[in-house]
């Protein structure tokens, strides 16, 4: 093999997270819309019928489908199909942060935008109980809940300790996992929903500050 090559064709390689070509891909939506002159962030909860986190609370969005050309299409799909809207009716549709959450070989894509006024939301019994909103100001003005989760590694049985320094005394690290935890009304919104939630509001406290700072 030509090593200087190689190297050099690394340079045209644009990087990406090791082993993410075997991941799962998923996107989700984070719907505003405007109520009483005030912008909500609408919710979904999981139909009872499903057989994965029935009942629980999300935001619209799915797997990566073939035909999805890029995570936003799929965000937007997702949120036409599960809230009955057409996909017109979504704008100013722009990506968060993306996640991997856990140790599971996962990908969300989350998306941020607008359901236009007006547009009559008819959610998919098959997938959606029901869906309800919340104020945008009202989880600005809150703090969520924090509690951790922890991990313990517990090699396999076959696993060779014998190979790595400690063997069967080696000091398995516990990992931790913040989980948040927000309420409204009688709705618990946790989880996976909660952390991209509570990177959204962050977001929005960042952009506060700023436009605070350029109106002095």
């Amino acid at each position: 093999m030509d090593v200087k090559r190689f190297l050099k064709g690394l340079g045209d390689r644009k990087p990406a997270i090791m082993g993410s070509e075997h991941f799962s891909k998923f996107a989700v939506f984070l719907p505003l819309l405007k109520m009483n002159n005030e912008y909500h962030l609408l919710f979904e909860v999981r139909s009872m019928q499903l057989r994965h986190q029935p009942g629980e609370i999300c935001f619209p969005g799915g797997r990566m489908e073939p035909d999805d050309r890029t995570a936003k299409e799929t965000a937007m799909r997702e949120t036409s199909e599960e809230l009955g809207i057409p996909i017109t009716s979504l704008s100013e549709v722009y990506p968060l942060d993306y996640v991997i959450p856990g140790f599971g070989k996962r990908i969300i894509y989350p998306y941020v935008g607008l359901i236009e006024q007006g547009t009559e939301i008819r959610p998919n019994p098959q997938e959606v109980e029901t869906v309800f909103t919340v104020p945008l100001s009202y989880l600005q003005s809150v703090e969520p809940e924090c509690y951790k989760i922890n991990f313990k590694i517990a090699p396999e049985k076959n696993f060779p300790l014998h190979l790595i320094p400690g063997g069967k005394n080696y000091n398995w690290q516990i990992k931790q996992m913040d989980e948040y935890f927000y309420y409204y009304k009688d709705y618990v919104i946790w989880g996976l929903t909660a952390s991209i939630l509570k990177h959204f509001l962050d977001l929005t406290a960042k952009s506060a500050k700023e436009q605070d700072r350029f109106t002095e």
